[in-house]
């Protein structure tokens, strides 16, 4: 079986990993199955220039297939901030929680229909042999007053789809997998492995 290498050591985003790339003939490893492995300094620019750097590092450090992803929230009253910062927003030592109440700082006096905001997804797939391809996808909502649901992981909380008038947070996930910004840009992912399988020698 093809071995995926997901360069990630982020616990609960390899398993909505893993579980959107579930029926795929793949055995998905992470960072966190390896010793010794390099470290990566996110300092691009997009999301794609992240998820580019990731899985090319770790490619040619292993030679194996890896996928690099990189995903945050952009909050259009705040410039598209945080970003490609969303997992540091709030600084040294950020966690989920730090970087909630930091948004809710900065969005204190901003009315709802101002609130809007859209989470982003890129996907690299590469080998040691170079850059496969580069996949996105998003979802837009609008970012709530309080936090609400125990679901999911970063702005999850305080992400808001009117459409279904639940946060990620409260949402089922077999639903969030299926609307997501993850889930959008998976689903073309599985298109471009199920190619990269089916061309590459048996």
């Amino acid at each position: 079986m093809k071995e995926l290498l997901i360069a990630t050591r982020n616990k609960k985003k390899l398993k909505e990993i893993r579980e959107l790339l579930s029926d795929l003939p793949l055995k998905i490893t992470s960072l966190a199955d390896y010793k010794d492995m390099p470290r990566i300094e996110e300092d691009g620019q997009t999301f794609a220039e992240n998820a580019v750097k990731k899985a090319a590092t770790i490619s040619l450090y292993t030679h194996k297939l890896v996928m690099g992803e990189d995903s945050g929230l952009q909050v259009k009253v705040l410039k598209n901030k945080p970003g490609i910062y969303s997992a540091r927003f709030s600084g040294p030592g950020a966690t989920d929680k730090k970087n909630n109440f930091k948004l809710l700082r900065e969005l204190k006096k901003v009315s709802l229909k101002k609130r809007q905001a859209r989470y982003r997804c890129f996907a690299a797939l590469t080998d040691y042999k170079g850059i496969i391809d580069v996949v996105s996808g998003s979802c837009t909502g609008v970012i709530a007053f309080k936090a609400k649901g125990k679901n999911g992981f970063g702005y999850d909380p305080l992400f808001f789809v009117e459409r279904y008038q639940k946060t990620f947070g409260e949402m089922d996930p077999v639903l969030k997998a299926r609307i997501s910004h993850r889930a959008c840009a998976l689903k073309k992912f599985k298109e471009v492995i199920k190619k990269y399988l089916a061309d590459s020698p048996k």
